[in-house]
């Protein structure tokens, strides 16, 4: 029974040790910052681009920022950028187009951060509101960092991603390659300052 026992007490730990690797995985890669008014919201896009933009509409709405900047090419280079849906759809939302600035060139989170440091710079912006995916936030952040100089204020808040929280990311195995390989990403981003 005592060895019984002690089995029973080493799984329980190392399922906890488990358990706070993930959760901890979670809130390492979705760091949220408390929202206070910048001089604009940037959205930028890729998984859950629907998602990113009107999260950057609503917190437009709620007077965190009188300008909207969203960053994104299209894979499909048929159609319109992903910049350019996201500000239709902004639009559709009634956000004037006069508040909505678009960089339609970026085809990754290095491009999206020095494309838009140049609009902001054109612009006199110097804060920010930064909306991604929760999982692609910290990433995010550290290449807008670079792009933007220590000047710069950068508020994190993530848009609702319907497959992927921060406490609760592992509890579905889809979410684990694209957990994994945003961490490896992340991590190499900071270790090297080099994007991947």
């Amino acid at each position: 029974m005592k060895l019984v026992g002690i089995i029973l007490g080493g799984v329980a730990v190392f399922v906890a040790m488990l358990l706070a690797l993930a959760l901890g995985i979670g809130y390492f890669l979705a760091p949220q910052n408390f929202l206070a008014k910048v001089d604009a919201i940037v959205a930028i896009s890729g998984g859950e681009t629907s998602a990113r933009a009107e999260e950057a509409v609503q917190l437009y709405k709620a007077g965190y920022a009188p300008t909207i900047i969203y960053s994104g090419a299209a894979l499909d280079t048929s159609g319109p950028s992903n910049a350019k849906v996201m500000e239709d759809q902004a639009e559709a939302d009634g956000v004037d187009a006069s508040h909505i600035l678009i960089d339609e060139t970026s085809d990754d989170t290095s491009e999206n951060a020095t494309n838009v440091a140049l609009i902001m710079k054109d612009h006199n912006i110097h804060s920010i509101i930064l909306v991604t995916s929760p999982y692609h936030q910290r990433r995010a952040s550290i290449s807008f960092h670079q792009a933007l100089g220590a000047g710069a204020v950068i508020i994190n808040h993530s848009a609702f991603d319907q497959n992927w929280s921060r406490s609760r990311w592992w509890l579905h195995a889809y979410n684990y390659p694209i957990t994994l390989d945003e961490l490896q990403k992340t991590v190499f981003l900071l270790l090297t300052g080099v994007h991947q």
